[in-house]
């Protein structure tokens, strides 16, 4: 299934690039996409898997910018 996150305080365009590429190889991701322009990120993943995926995503987004943050609502 494909899902859209806004992304909060991302603020480097290399740093949205290694974070694609860190969360692309997570167990249950098929593709994602992380635009520093338009501050979202594409996911299209397992749904069984989503939550896992998630937090993970999130730890990422952190090890590259701190302050960073995926908006699940």
């Amino acid at each position: 299934m494909k899902y859209v996150f806004e992304m909060e305080d991302l603020e480097c365009a290399n740093c949205a690039a290694k974070m694609e590429r860190d969360i692309s190889v997570l167990p249950g991701v098929h593709k994602v996409s992380v635009n520093f322009l338009t501050q979202k990120m594409t996911l299209e993943a397992e749904d069984s898997q989503l939550d896992q995926i998630l937090k993970q995503a999130q730890k990422i987004c952190k090890k590259y910018e701190p302050d960073c943050c995926i908006v699940t609502k």
